[in-house]
């Protein structure tokens, strides 16, 4: 038992340890190594020289500056005629400088013209060392052979080139820019970067600098993943370091209580109170290097997921539990184990030996006798009421007990409360899947095409050219969106739609594009959750999310510039909303307010009773030939990391669950054992193995109850508590709906869980006391 609590906690420390490490030093690591920029500046080349921007390297403050790199804007389109998102391009000799030293991930560097180093994110079977990309979706668009894959830490760009390419690709939307990097003496604050950015706008004059990209967005970014899994799992940890405290002091005192003759024989050999103690600690250390030596493996390897997930935003930069957690984290368990131990050896230690041999196992005479007296008038049978009364025999064992029960309440409370928010949390993020049926403009991957016209001349039942492929026809076309919506409205069983497009978008006070989600129509059904404000209700209005109002300080109530393609709307900010989805910003508006956006999905709703599939098909027969598709929406999947978090919650609690079983299963086997002579003397006046059963069972069935009545709430409120911290690692605030996730019928069945955890690690010795023969009870006396 001690083995295994102290294994549950160790583990939990270790992978709390390493996520904490993860949360910050690979950054750090990383960072440091490639010399990463505090702040990456764009100028205005026709207002700030490249001698003037050298200058500002020399600024007081300033420790290192790299630039000025040309750089523009563009948006490339893949072989499979896919566009990429809009990336930042940035015109390098080369992948060293005294700041942000890029670290080439495979591939080489680009040597000239029609080259390019993308950044390892976008490594894949179109986009991977060898794929040729064309600049824009133009058919003079030059092309681009990507030759090099490369990660910055400090995400100073999306891909690298000659400077000649640079200038070559640059467009009168998207001019040339002068990227310069820094690094200053003290850059560990938001105010000491907002200080140096009005410093370096002050030395070029103004209109020169056009915006800037602190490190300090781009670390919390980058570690948010990993940060959010700490809070947790630390709570687990604490949670398994308060069990192996009682477990350990239970069982040594247990073996204290059950071996006072034996310790009294010590003592009358010549063993001295000091040997004694050191016996009975030693007996708690022993079992415990065994289970801190598994917990410490066992903890690597939880770490294992949500490590590997960190380390892919790092490319080569090795990541693994840092060495000092794998000896801290033991070091510490030993003491505690040490500590909990020490209490019940001194006792031993303190123990007369006269005493100790005279007393032997026998408990106090007339301990629990009162109980006897309270409980035994209910109308209970008398064996409910006997055992009822047993666990005042010894109130500190049963106590321990007792605390073991109710922490295991608390863990199956926290982690049904956790697994359900964190459900929640992917539900929220993808409203798109409330609806029953999805309509697009195009046909989706896999649809089949609508079949081509017969040739020319041939009769109405001549069959259609099979066999050639696509040779001859036309390419599939969009649909247009007025005649897929005349479809969805006229189709009976339709109960409300909206339209929705996506694309990118630029918003005054930011660098970088964002991505814009448009709606036509009543869009509530598949609005995301709101922390604050409302949704869209109409034009004029936009709904962003949390990051948004942190990175520009507005407010709700504030108005926004938005250019979407080329057209440009100021919309009033009303409603904050709950966006987990990462570093990117998105933000929501009505199309209304872009006149050249339409709709390229429409998310339906069917009316009660009517079958979302044969809808679909009907839906899809009609829109195929018009260019377009209808499916049914699958439920949306969970997040690799959302599963990965639910999985080690669920892990880490039948773990504690199962500590705490181990914790009822000790003391109930000291109190049969001790209590064997008077079972032996209740079966010889007629006690049958049924009601021996009922009898150890009622005897911890009190204790179940009032544990699950103290562990309920205890996981109500943990679950309360660390949400929101969670929350606050990923910079957002959390909705009710992640929130607010018990049922009181679910708080109800969870607060017999400690009735279960009673009982089931009761079963084992009392069917051992029912099968035990009455003779053999009596002469252990």
């Amino acid at each position: 038992m001690i083995a295994v609590a102290t294994m549950m906690a160790v583990a939990s420390a270790v992978a709390a340890g390493a996520l904490m490490v993860a949360a910050s030093a690979p950054f750090d690591r990383a960072f440091a190594q490639q010399r990463g920029a505090h702040l990456a500046a764009q100028f205005d080349p026709a207002k700030a020289s490249t001698a003037r921007l050298v200058d500002t390297g020399k600024l007081a403050g300033v420790a290192a500056s790299s630039g000025p790199y040309p750089s523009t804007a563009f948006r490339p389109v893949d072989r499979a005629g896919f566009p990429l998102p809009t990336l930042t391009l940035v015109g390098r000799p080369g992948p060293d400088g005294d700041v942000d030293r890029v670290e080439l991930k495979s591939g080489r560097w680009a040597r000239k013209p029609g080259e390019i180093v993308l950044t390892a994110s976008f490594d894949g079977p179109t986009t991977g060392i060898g794929a040729v990309l064309t600049a824009s979706g133009t058919t003079s668009a030059p092309a681009l052979t990507v030759v090099g894959l490369a990660v910055s830490a400090g995400k100073s760009a999306d891909a690298w080139a000659t400077p000649a390419q640079v200038h070559a690709l640059a467009t009168a939307g998207n001019p040339v820019t002068s990227q310069m990097l820094y690094r200053f003496d003290s850059a560990s604050t938001k105010e000491r970067i907002v200080a140096d950015r009005a410093k370096l706008a002050a030395s070029v004059g103004p209109g020169a600098l056009l915006g800037t990209q602190s490190w300090l967005d781009t670390k919390r970014a980058a570690d948010q993943g990993a940060a959010a899994t700490v809070p947790f799992v630390m709570a687990f940890g604490v949670l398994g370091i308060v069990m192996s405290v009682i477990i350990v002091s239970s069982v040594i005192s247990g073996a204290v209580g059950t071996s006072l003759r034996r310790i009294g024989i010590l003592k009358a050999l010549g063993f001295t109170p000091r040997e004694v103690v050191r016996a009975y600690v030693a007996q708690a250390l022993i079992p415990a290097g065994a289970g801190i030596a598994f917990g410490v493996a066992f903890g690597n390897l939880l770490a294992v997921p949500l490590l590997a997930d960190t380390e892919a935003v790092y490319g080569s930069v090795p990541l693994s539990v840092a060495w000092w957690v794998d000896v801290t984290v033991p070091a510490a368990a030993l003491v505690v184990v040490g500590l909990a131990a020490l209490i019940p050896a001194l006792r031993a230690g303190r123990l007369r030996t006269v005493e100790a041999i005279a007393v032997g196992r026998s408990p106090r005479t007339g301990r629990g006798r009162w109980a006897q007296r309270v409980v035994g008038p209910l109308p209970l049978p008398r064996p409910v009421t006997y055992g009822l009364a047993t666990p005042f025999t010894h109130p500190v064992r049963n106590l321990a007990m007792l605390l073991a029960v109710a922490f295991g309440a608390v863990a199956a409370t926290f982690a049904v409360g956790l697994t359900s928010s964190l459900t929640a949390v992917g539900t929220s993020q993808d409203p798109e899947s409330r609806a029953a049926v999805t309509v697009t403009t195009t046909r989706l991957e896999g649809a089949a095409p609508p079949p081509p016209p017969p040739p020319a001349g041939s009769g109405a039942g001549s069959p259609s050219p099979v066999g050639g492929g696509m040779t001859g026809t036309s390419a599939p076309r969009a649909a247009d969106p007025a005649k897929v919506r005349s479809a969805i409205t006229s189709r009976a069983g339709t109960r409300s739609y909206y339209g929705k497009t996506q694309g990118e978008a630029a918003v005054a006070g930011i660098s970088g594009a964002v991505r814009a989600s448009l709606y036509e129509g009543d869009s509530r059904s598949g609005g995301y959750e709101m922390l604050s404000g409302h949704w869209l209700t109409g034009t004029g209005q936009v709904v962003v999310p949390t990051r948004f109002l942190e990175r520009t300080s507005a407010e709700i109530g504030d108005t926004v510039r938005v250019t979407y393609r080329k057209e440009t709307a100021n919309l009033r900010i009303v409603g904050e909303s709950f966006d987990t989805s990462g570093s990117r910003l998105e933000i929501h508006a009505d199309m209304a307010d872009f006149a050249s956006a339409e709709p390229g999905t429409f998310l339906v709703e069917v009316t009660s009773g009517v079958s979302a599939d044969r809808y679909a098909r009907e839906l899809a027969a009609v829109v195929r030939p018009l260019g377009g598709d209808a499916t049914t929406n699958a439920p949306s999947g969970q997040d690799g990391v959302i599963l990965v978090m639910s999985a080690m919650a669920v892990l880490l609690t039948l773990m504690l669950v199962f500590v705490a079983g181990l914790g009822v299963l000790n003391s109930v086997v000291l109190d049969t054992r001790e209590r064997i002579h008077d079972l032996g003397v209740c079966k010889a006046i007629g006690m049958t193995p049924r009601q021996t059963l009922g009898l150890v069972l009622a005897s911890v069935t009190a204790i179940g109850v009032i544990g699950g009545l103290i562990g309920v709430p205890a996981g109500y409120a943990l679950h309360g508590l660390v949400m929101p911290v969670m929350g606050r690692a990923v910079g957002t605030a959390l909705p009710s709906p992640v929130l607010d996730v018990y049922e009181p019928v679910e708080l109800v069945m969870l607060g017999l869980v400690g009735v279960v955890i009673a009982v089931l690690g009761a079963l084992v010795p009392a069917g051992w006391a029912a099968g035990a023969r009455t003779a053999t009870a009596l002469r252990t006396e």
